[in-house]
């Protein structure tokens, strides 16, 4: 698995010296080198790398901006690094996979690229099972139908989805076991997570958090609403084809017409 990265920093030879640095990795390739922010988006765009190395500090476009100017693209690997540790909590907030301090330490390095090749890998994995699943879907369904009910491949498909989530959250960071979540609640580009006896912010949208949550598990009742079903003790019907969840902690929440029948199919 070759790691396609792009160095961004508006001073030479802070690029050179991660340059050196990387130069041991032989997994890692330097596609390209940028020394401003847009630069860097234009690079971003065109050559779709796996990890981006990006300085905070530039002048014009700062490295925040330019994740911003990502937003409609499937953006790479983000690591942030810097000469200023105070930026730690926002570069978090961004959802970076790491943050290193100049001048880069080799081990803190090395642990980075470990965290990256892991995420990486099980990006690629998800992606080669929905192309799998999905050219059998054309060729032949049945079999499609039969591997969703095996066991093994239930198994297989649950190791796709996060475990722990990390959450920056009041000027701390939270590694939060996603089966402490109970439900999940949009507010804007914000979401509000309840794991029974917390309530933590995180910087995300609705559709992403999707993407990394079991959908066997996390299923939205409402256009701003998920919730894991295993955590569901009652279902008590409503007006208007509507219902409430109750939930172990006791709270309920409302499942709106247009989810009903999702819910359905888990909750019995």
């Amino acid at each position: 698995m070759t790691i396609r990265t792009i160095l961004v920093d508006d001073e030479p030879l802070a690029i050179q010296g991660l340059e050196l640095r990387l130069q041991p990795y032989e997994d890692v390739e330097i596609i390209d080198k940028c020394m401003n922010g847009r630069e860097a988006i234009r690079a971003i765009k065109t050559h779709k790398p796996d990890l981006v190395f990006l300085d905070i500090q530039m002048p014009g476009f700062d490295g925040f901006s330019v994740v911003q100017g990502l937003m409609e693209v499937e953006p790479p690997l983000f690591v942030f690094v810097t000469a200023y540790s105070d930026h730690a909590i926002r570069a978090f907030e961004a959802q970076a996979m790491d943050y290193l301090m100049k001048p880069v330490e080799e081990s803190r390095l090395a642990d980075t690229l470990d965290r990256v090749r892991q995420r990486l890998a099980e990006k690629r994995g998800a992606v080669e099972v929905d192309r799998l699943m999905e050219v059998l879907a054309e060729v032949a369904p049945d079999a499609v139908d039969t591997m969703a009910g095996d066991a093994g491949g239930d198994q297989h498909a649950a190791n796709r989805f996060e475990k722990l989530i990390n959450i920056k959250d009041r000027g701390q960071i939270f590694r939060v076991d996603v089966d402490t979540i109970e439900r999940i609640d949009a507010a804007g580009d914000y979401m509000c997570i309840y794991t029974g006896d917390n309530t933590l912010i995180l910087r995300e949208t609705m559709k992403d958090l999707e993407k990394r949550l079991d959908p066997r598990r996390f299923q939205r009742v409402h256009r701003s609403t998920i919730v894991n079903l295993d955590l569901v003790k009652q279902v008590k019907p409503h007006t208007n084809g509507e219902c409430f969840l109750v939930l172990d902690s006791g709270a309920q929440v409302k499942v709106s017409r247009s989810y009903r029948d999702v819910v359905a199919r888990f909750v019995h």
